[in-house]
């Protein structure tokens, strides 16, 4: 007989709305990371009443498959302009996203805004200081956040079921080489800023009060690898009383891995699979070791968690746990590992 779960082991892992979803979203970029977004919008039940995307088969590719009833544009300024339109979700690349999301602002819409958010940081405190202005709501869309295993451990530290926390260990292994001959391989640092965003801002939600003191990063690329970002990466992040570390090989073709350890003085939580969505949990405390049943996925779940956080923070009037202003953090993380990669060096937090 299964030993049942006890009561403070009992942690919701699945956001829901907390009222009527306020008024209907917009989506702005319809590429291939969207299916995801309007997947989850469509389990939901989230109206979706505009798309727009610069090739205008791409939107009505998107509408036919997600959203019937939606209008479409080739011209992102249509999107603004619908009175329908309460929610922006902007996914475009990152280095014409702040011309949109400030744009979006402007006309009164909230946004969510893909990840990463920025890239500069003084752009990004100058569009949360523009969201603040204009009374509004500005999210990033860091959906690990909602993964099922990781909205789970968040909560887990959120309520004090682990402890004070004192060490958190991310270990992925898996084939990254897809993005070979796309945009993607243009990325500096690829896996440290594209990919391992996604952990960084985990960090930052697992310690949202601890400030971190300093990073030291490392890349390499594997002897077979035929791309030209690095596909090997470690990092670890020094707190006052708290160590966090990342490990990266994106050139595992075979038995890949992805691992979270995190350890605090009442407990410990541990996640294991062959990937983000497929995930087996487990947490021991004084009351004993339990494996945690878990629902969903990280796709398309993580991404339904995103947009229900922002829809409630809206309804609540509250700022969401995604804004932008947190996101700053975990971009300020980010950074300074890059900056520690390329210099070969530890980088002390600002």
């Amino acid at each position: 007989m299964t030993e049942p779960i006890p009561h403070s082991f009992r942690l919701n892992h699945r956001p829901s709305l907390v009222g009527p979803f306020p008024g209907a979203i917009g989506l702005i970029a319809c590429g291939g990371i969207t299916e995801h977004h309007l997947e989850a919008y469509r389990r939901l039940g989230y109206p979706v009443l505009h798309l727009c995307d610069i090739e205008l088969a791409k939107a009505e590719k998107r509408r036919v498959e997600y959203c019937p009833g939606a209008a479409t544009t080739t011209d992102y300024r249509a999107v603004l302009d619908d009175p329908r339109i309460t929610i922006v979700d902007v996914a475009t690349h990152p280095d014409i996203r702040p011309q949109i999301v400030a744009e979006a602002l402007r006309a009164g819409k909230h946004v969510l805004s893909q990840k990463p958010f920025v890239e500069d940081l003084a752009i990004g405190e100058s569009l949360v200081k523009l969201a603040h202005d204009c009374g509004l709501h500005l999210a990033v869309n860091q959906n690990a956040r909602w993964a099922p295993h990781y909205s789970y451990a968040r909560n887990a530290v959120h309520h004090g079921l682990l402890g004070h926390l004192n060490s958190i260990r991310f270990q992925l292994h898996w084939d990254h080489t897809w993005t070979r001959g796309t945009p993607f391989e243009e990325i500096h640092h690829l896996l440290l800023y594209d990919f391992a965003i996604h952990w960084f801002d985990l960090i930052v939600a697992l310690m949202p009060d601890r400030p971190w003191r300093s990073v030291h990063a490392s890349i390499a690329s594997t002897k077979e690898q035929n791309m030209r970002p690095p596909l090997l990466a470690q990092v670890t992040v020094q707190f006052d009383d708290a160590q966090a570390s990342l490990c990266l090989n994106g050139d595992s073709k075979y038995l890949p891995l992805n691992d979270t350890y995190l350890s605090g003085h009442l407990g410990s939580l541990y996640s294991t699979g062959p990937d983000y969505s497929d995930q087996a949990l487990f947490v021991a405390t004084s009351e004993g070791r339990f494996q945690i049943p878990l629902t969903g996925g990280w796709f398309p779940d993580g991404f339904g968690g995103a947009m229900t956080e922002l829809a409630n923070s809206i309804l609540e009037n509250r700022e969401p746990d995604h804004s932008a202003r947190n996101n700053l953090k975990s971009l300020a993380l980010c950074f300074a590992a890059r900056q520690s990669a390329d210099e070969k060096r530890v980088v002390e937090a600002p």
